[in-house]
């Protein structure tokens, strides 16, 4: 296997006063001789013509002679060569690419929705140009196997299991890293450099994301729930220990219970409590 072998060419500001002096002769032994032999002289004019070329900032020629490569100009500049190479153009610039978010499986089966936005640029022009039949097909094709592959490995959250850390939801750094990774891979055979890769859209499908959005809400109200009941155990503690230090009433079994439960009811309910007078005792 080849690599990129960077070559110099002609000024081409030289070779442009060489053909006007060419054409100027031509012209000139034309007129005198009034031979119209001297219009051959019009097929190297032609050549010279068809060797010049123009290599834009960041921009690449690669350079090919009957089918062999001679190698590729990679200064930006007005350069003149053999006129008789074929110059591929490819563009050393980064890129980005945006993929179509792709319904996938996570590690658990669940359908999601998923894109990747990826920065990439050509780093081997050989290996763009000729190991490769599409170089810029190849590296969406690619990007997209990359995403599948990730979405199977990872799930999208850890309610099937608690025990996991990483999630597609949760750990995007090392999720985008495992990403960056596995296109970098993918992409090395056609010599692109990948700058940066991280998902961009991450969703589940539509057709179960009204029931997990019906789960995570109840996750979320029994988390809360569960909060509150420990911050109302906490305080009803508080409340029977300063009244009993502070010899306000004494409380036998029942009347502890009764409270607890007053308490309980008051502090966890979601609505507000109505209070209730009772002029007898608590036994009453």
């Amino acid at each position: 296997m080849k690599n990129e072998k960077i070559v110099n060419a002609g000024n081409g500001y030289i070779m442009l006063l060489v053909l006007f002096v060419v054409i100027g002769i031509t012209i000139w032994r034309i007129v005198e001789t009034e031979n119209p032999l001297w219009m051959i002289m019009f097929i190297p004019i032609i050549l010279i013509i068809r060797g010049f070329f123009i290599v834009n900032p960041n921009e690449s020629k690669v350079l090919v002679l009957f089918g062999a490569y001679k190698g590729t100009i990679n200064k930006n500049g007005f350069f003149w060569a053999n006129p008789f190479y074929t110059r591929q153009r490819i563009s050393l610039r980064a890129r980005n690419f945006d993929s179509d978010r792709v319904k996938v499986n996570d590690k658990n089966g669940n359908p999601i929705l998923i894109n990747v936005i990826l920065v990439w640029r050509v780093l081997d022009t050989y290996k763009a140009a000729f190991d490769v039949d599409n170089y810029e097909a190849f590296v969406k094709i690619q990007t997209d196997a990359a995403v599948r592959k990730l979405a199977g490995s990872y799930s999208y959250d850890n309610f099937d299991d608690e025990m996991q850390e990483i999630t597609l939801r949760s750990g995007m750094d090392e999720v985008n890293t495992a990403l960056e990774h596995e296109i970098t891979e993918r992409l090395a055979i056609a010599g692109i450099e990948v700058l940066e890769a991280r998902i961009g859209y991450l969703a589940y499908a539509p057709e179960i994301a009204s029931a997990m959005l019906k789960r995570q809400q109840a996750e979320a109200i029994v988390a809360a729930r569960k909060k509150i009941v420990e911050g109302a155990v906490s305080m009803v503690d508080d409340a029977l220990t300063q009244l009993s230090n502070e010899d306000i009433i004494e409380f036998d079994d029942d009347k502890k219970a009764t409270m607890v439960s007053n308490l309980m009811v008051v502090l966890c309910s979601d609505k507000d409590a109505t209070p209730v007078i009772n002029t007898g005792t608590l036994n009453s």
